[in-house]
C-alpha cells in the first residue's frame, strides 16, 4: 500500500508529529506565497492596491471554504473506510466525492463571477479601490473549479496519511507563484490581475502533482463499478458536509459583515487591516496543520474502534498546539514591526499611519493564539467522530460575535478597536461550542 500510513498502530505522538510536520511546511508555504502576493502588490503597486485585494478577502474565503468544507467531510469518510480496511467502500467514496467536487466547483465558479460586483457594493467598498477589488474577486472565484480540485486531491492524500506529496506540490507551486507574481506584477505591470492569475496557475500545478501521486496509491482502484451513481452515499456525503460548510459560511459571513464596517474607515485603514490579516492567516496555518494531522489520525482510529488511541490523540494534539502557540506568540511579538513593514511602505502617503494600525491589531491577536489553536483540535475531533452539527454551531457563534463587534460595539467606548477585538472574542465563543460537546461525546464513547 504505497503512499499510505496506517495510524491505528504505533505511537500516537510520533504519528501526529510526523504527519503534521510536512503539513505545517505545506500550509506555511501556502500562506507565505499569499503573503508574497500581498507584499508584492503592497510594495510594488501601493497601499490602495493592497486594500483592493484585502477588501475581497472574506468573500473570496467564503468560496474557498465552501470547497474546503465539503472536501474535508469527504476525506473523513475516506479515512474511516481506510481504517476499517473496507476498500470497496473507500473507492466508491472517492469516486462519488470526485463527481460532487466537479459539480461544486462549477457552481462556485458561475456564482462567483456573477455576484462579485454586487457583493462588494453591499460591503460599501471605498470607491477608490472598488474596481480593482471587483476585478480581483472575479478572477479568483472564476478559478473555483481549480481550487476545489486541488483541495479534494490533497484531502485524499492526507486521508491516507500522506503529507509528503502535498508538501512537495506546495513547495514547487510556491516558487512558481512568487516567480509569476514578480513577472506579472512588477515586469508586465498587470497589477492585482497578475497576482490573481499567478495564484490560480500555482493552484493548478498543485492539483496536477497531487493527482499523479494519487494514481500511485495501489489500493485506489476506481473501476467502472466505482463510478456508478450511488445516491445513498452521495446523500450521506452531502448531509455530513453541509453542516461543515455552514460552519465555514457562518464564519465568512461574520467576516464579510465585519469587513463592511472596516471599509467605512477608509482605504488606509483597510490596507492596514489587510496586512495584519495576512500575517494572522500565516500564524493560524500551523494550528490548521496540527488539526488536519489529528483529524486523519482520529478518523482512522475511530473507524478501527481504537477508542483509547482516539482519546490519547486529542490530548497529544492539544499539548502540541499550546506549546506551538506560545512559541509563535513570542517570536511574532519580537519581530512584529519588521514583519508589517514587508507590506507597508512608510515613505508612501498614509504608509506610517497604516503601519501603526497594523501593529496595534497584531498585538491584540497574538495574545489570544492559544484559544485559536485549540479550536482546530476539538473541531477536528468531532468531525473524525462523524459529528458535524457542533462545528456548525461553533461557526455560527463566530459569525454572531463578529456582527455584534462590527455593528454595535464599534459605537461604544471601544470605537474602531472593536473591529480588532472581534477576532479574539469570536475565537472564545467558537472554542466553547466544540470543546464542551467533545467532552460530552468522549464520555459517551468511553462507556
Amino acid at each position: 500500500m504505497s503512499n499510505t500510513v496506517d495510524m491505528t498502530v504505533g505511537n500516537p505522538t510520533k504519528h501526529i508529529l510526523k504527519f503534521a510536520f510536512p503539513l505545517i511546511i505545506t500550509n506555511l508555504g501556502q500562506q507565505l506565497y499569499m503573503v508574497a502576493d500581498a507584499a508584492i502588490v503592497g510594495r510594488g503597486v501601493g497601499v490602495k492596491a493592497l486594500a483592493a485585494v484585502g477588501a475581497t478577502d472574506w468573500v473570496n474565503l467564503m468560496f474557498i471554504w465552501i470547497a474546503l468544507g465539503f472536501t474535508q467531510a469527504f476525506s473523513s469518510f475516506i479515512s474511516r473506510y481506510f481504517g476499517e480496511k473496507n476498500y470497496n467502500r473507500m473507492n466508491k467514496t472517492i469516486a462519488m466525492s470526485t463527481l460532487l467536487c466537479i459539480a461544486i466547483g462549477i457552481i462556485l465558479t458561475v456564482s462567483g463571477i456573477f455576484t462579485a460586483k454586487p457583493l462588494l457594493e453591499i460591503l460599501k467598498t471605498p470607491d477608490d479601490i472598488k474596481q480593482g477589488a471587483v476585478t480581483y474577486l472575479m478572477i479568483m472565484t472564476g478559478g473555483s473549479l481549480i481550487v476545489t480540485a486541488y483541495n479534494m486531491a490533497s484531502a485524499i492524500l492526507r486521508a491516507f496519511g500522506n503529507g509528503r506529496a502535498p508538501l512537495i506540490a506546495m513547495l514547487i507551486s510556491a516558487i512558481l507563484n512568487v516567480g509569476l507574481d514578480c513577472l506579472f506584477v512588477l515586469v508586465f505591470g498587470w497589477g492585482i490581475v497578475g497576482a490573481a492569475v499567478a495564484s490560480l496557475c500555482a493552484q493548478l500545478f498543485s492539483f496536477l502533482y497531487c493527482l499523479i501521486m494519487i494514481r500511485r496509491i495501489t489500493i485506489i482502484k476506481l473501476t467502472k463499478e466505482s463510478w456508478k451513481i450511488d445516491f445513498k452515499l452521495i446523500k450521506e456525503l452531502i448531509l455530513f458536509g453541509i453542516p461543515l460548510v455552514m460552519q465555514f459560511i457562518s464564519i465568512a459571513l461574520g467576516g464579510i459583515i465585519l469587513q463592511s464596517s472596516v471599509n467605512t474607515e477608509g482605504s488606509i485603514f483597510v490596507g492596514a487591516y489587510t496586512a495584519t490579516n495576512k500575517v494572522y492567516a500565516l500564524l493560524e496555518s500551523t494550528a490548521i496543520s496540527i488539526g488536519i494531522a489529528c483529524s486523519t489520525y482520529l478518523a482512522q482510529n475511530y473507524g478501527a474502534k481504537e477508542i483509547k488511541r482516539f482519546k490519547k490523540g486529542v490530548i497529544t494534539g492539544e499539548l502540541i498546539v499550546i506549546i506551538l502557540a506560545v512559541a509563535v506568540m513570542i517570536i511574532t511579538f519580537i519581530l512584529r514591526e519588521p514583519i508589517m513593514k514587508l507590506f507597508v511602505d512608510v515613505n508612501e502617503s498614509g504608509g506610517f499611519e497604516a503601519l501603526k494600525i497594523s501593529i496595534h491589531y497584531l498585538n491584540i491577536l497574538i495574545i489570544c493564539l492559544t484559544i485559536l489553536y485549540s479550536i482546530h483540535i476539538y473541531r477536528n475531533a468531532l468531525v473524525a467522530m462523524g459529528i458535524s452539527f457542533w462545528p456548525m454551531i461553533s461557526g455560527i457563534s463566530e459569525c454572531v460575535c463578529r456582527v455584534v463587534m462590527g455593528k454595535f460595539a464599534i459605537h461604544t467606548f471601544l470605537g474602531s478597536d472593536a473591529l480588532f477585538y472581534a477576532e479574539p472574542i469570536s475565537w472564545i465563543a467558537a472554542l466553547l461550542f466544540v470543546m464542551i460537546p467533545y467532552f460530552f461525546y468522549k464520555r459517551k464513547l468511553l462507556k
